[in-house]
């Protein structure tokens, strides 16, 4: 048997001229692995992509779907919850003292004359007590700008506030004398008092309570 005789021939058959036979060269190893990988690749893109369309026409992820009502989730008030519920409720304002308690001493720094008596009879009309009624000191005489000028006690801001809301355009000072008297100083911006109306209105502004802001929250 010749030595080009495949095994298993047996000798029977022998190999002639000049031609062999074709054998089939191996696979390369990196095709093979580059075939694995891209099919790896297209089985991932494929099964994110269902997992996708699963998700759109089923209305959300699962996270989504169970966030809880009203968007509040776990959130807790910034503060722990006692300090942000005493921020929701402001203290209400004081109450005004009644106009029977207020003394108003009336003074005209304008070159208007009379105009004190008419202004402190109105305001006796609406239940204030008169003082004083005359020319404003020399400090202010045709000195104020504005419709009047306030001048209270130490503890006078309420009574300020009330005599204060029987006019327009004012300027009010606590502290500027010890009595509990309240001096109104006519000024060049004066024309006349607010209607009773409108005086009780911003009166009623006043003593109205904050509106409740609601509670800071974090999450």
């Amino acid at each position: 048997m010749s030595m080009l005789t495949p095994p298993g021939m047996g000798g029977k058959y022998r190999i002639t001229g000049s031609r062999f036979p074709h054998m089939r060269r191996p696979r390369s190893r990196r095709r093979i692995v580059l075939a694995a990988v891209t099919a790896t690749v297209v089985l991932g893109l494929g099964g994110w992509g269902t997992i996708q369309l699963v998700d759109v026409f089923s209305g959300g992820s699962t996270e989504t779907r169970a966030a809880p009502k009203g968007g509040e989730g776990d959130c807790k008030p910034a503060d722990g919850g006692t300090a942000g519920r005493a921020a929701t409720a402001p203290a209400a304002p004081k109450p005004l003292p009644k106009p029977s308690d207020i003394t108003v001493n009336v003074y005209n720094a304008t070159p208007r004359g009379g105009l004190a008596k008419t202004t402190a009879d109105e305001l006796a009309k609406r239940g204030f007590k008169i003082g004083k009624v005359g020319n404003a000191p020399a400090a202010y005489d045709k000195k104020v700008a504005k419709a009047g000028l306030l001048l209270g006690g130490p503890d006078s801001e309420g009574a300020l506030k009330l005599v204060g809301a029987q006019l327009t355009d004012t300027e009010a000072k606590a502290g500027r004398h010890d009595d509990a008297d309240i001096d109104l100083i006519l000024g060049t911006g004066f024309k006349q008092l607010s209607s009773p109306a409108d005086a009780e209105r911003a009166v009623a502004e006043l003593t109205a309570p904050p509106k409740r802001s609601p509670s800071a929250r974090k999450c």
